[in-house]
């Protein structure tokens, strides 16, 4: 072809490298091209359990869900009723500024300084965030690039693993069970990955297998982050939900972590306002400023009406997000000692939504964990999250969340009775 007929062509190549034109396209299928980074996401490990759950319920089966950490009960009827008078307020309903009002990160703020004695500047080392998981991720975005590597948790919340992926990074996951080991294999892989780690996410206590730590391992990690030049950023979202006189620690408490990182809270957990979606970032000013620069592009801020609300919580219902922890904590023990009276091994977690049980046997060896679930919700109706679903290191185990009431949850564990008494009933038959 020379110039004159290509000038005077429309159309693409085909594979061969013949010019296809206009007329031949016509009739061709539409067809939609993701970005590779979608192609890095892997199928949904829960859409099984969910589709099923879903049809169970709209055919009017009574199903209990102890898969997603969804709070059930309200927040405090204080903070409700001051949502209802600034939503009355019109001036609470244009834009409102995409970092938060002041006096909403002054509050959090107040919160850092009273509970773990961490100064922060409210105007240059905070940010309000639509819910923490938003945060997160746009934090990512700001921070990770292609051919950047971060340090993940291992079993890992999927935000921590596809929010990097996203973000066009790689990821390495280190297992959380031992928590000396844990610090060790961080340093490890700085020494001996390259290019070194840029980015380290921690999260305690721990989701979905309920680890905690005390304050020096925070201390450890900090010493860690300076020596390789990692940065770090800490998922604290069950800092309000915690058991038995422990009090979860901040990051931020440890002496110089605000130099190499910055933790994540939320009102969802102990406030019970998953639904209002109110997140903070606080920590080092750069890596706020970051933050700040990726939201100021996606997004105008969170409903006025609700920041004002958030501040009368943080600042009036404390004794309601104890209280709260004091319900989830019986809920804990009656299903602990409901799994553990079948034979399952579960430990007692010392803060968080969730117990973190062992598949027992002879099922652990004749099933995976999502085969497993979705026989737990076939044959008994309930839904639980399978351990797969949170990484290779999750397998033969599930987590189990206790956002219904005692009684729910002992009804639960009578359904998962009769449910491997059926079933291993009905393996003994002959065919």
């Amino acid at each position: 072809m020379d110039l004159g007929s290509f000038a005077g062509s429309v159309g693409c190549f085909d594979s061969a490298g013949d010019l296809i034109g206009l007329d031949d396209m016509k009739d061709a299928p539409f067809r939609v091209e993701f970005a590779p980074r979608v192609h890095r996401l892997p199928p949904y490990l829960f859409g099984r359990i969910n589709n099923l759950l879903y049809q169970k319920r709209r055919s009017g089966q009574d199903v209990i869900d102890l898969g997603m950490g969804n709070p059930s009960d309200p927040p405090d009827p204080l903070v409700i009723e001051k949502l209802s008078e600034a939503a009355s307020d019109v001036s609470n309903h244009g834009y409102s500024k995409a970092n938060g009002i002041l006096n909403l990160r002054r509050e959090l703020t107040s919160k850092y300084l009273r509970k773990y004695g961490v100064r922060l500047d409210p105007e240059s080392e905070a940010i309000v965030c639509l819910g923490s998981k938003e945060g997160f991720s746009h934090m990512l975005l700001s921070l990770i690039g292609a051919g950047d590597t971060a340090i993940i948790p291992a079993p890992f919340f999927p935000v921590h693993m596809y929010g990097v992926i996203l973000a066009s990074g790689n990821v390495v996951a280190l297992d959380v069970a031992d928590t000396d080991r844990y610090l060790s294999n961080i340093a490890y892989t700085c020494e001996h990955f390259y290019p070194r780690p840029k980015l380290l996410i921690i999260n305690y206590p721990h989701n979905p297998s309920t680890v905690t730590v005390e304050p020096e391992f925070y201390v450890e990690v900090v010493k860690l982050a300076k020596r390789y030049g990692l940065m770090v950023i800490s998922d604290f979202a069950y800092a309000d939900v915690a058991y038995d006189g422990y009090i979860p620690p901040s990051f931020l408490s440890a002496p110089g972590a605000k130099d190499v990182g910055v933790e994540f809270t939320t009102m969802s957990k102990g406030y019970n306002m998953a639904g209002w979606r109110v997140g903070f970032c606080a920590g080092n000013s750069e890596m706020v400023r970051g933050l700040a620069t990726i939201k100021g592009y996606y997004d105008y801020g969170m409903f006025q009406a609700i920041q004002i609300a958030a501040i009368v919580a943080l600042r009036d219902t404390e004794a309601t997000v104890e209280k709260q922890s004091r319900i989830y904590q019986g809920r804990r023990d009656v299903l602990l000692e409901g799994l553990r009276r079948l034979g399952w091994e579960a430990p007692t977690p010392r803060a968080g939504m969730f117990v973190w049980a062992k598949i027992p046997e002879p099922w652990a060896s004749q099933m995976n964990s999502i085969d497993f679930a979705m026989m737990l919700l076939e044959k008994g109706n309930v839904a639980v999250s399978p351990g797969g679903g949170f990484g290779p290191s999750g397998e033969g185990y599930l987590r189990m969340s206790l956002v219904e009431n005692e009684a729910r949850l002992r009804q639960a564990v009578r359904h998962i009775a009769a449910c491997l008494d059926k079933t291993a009933a009905a393996s003994l038959q002959p065919v």
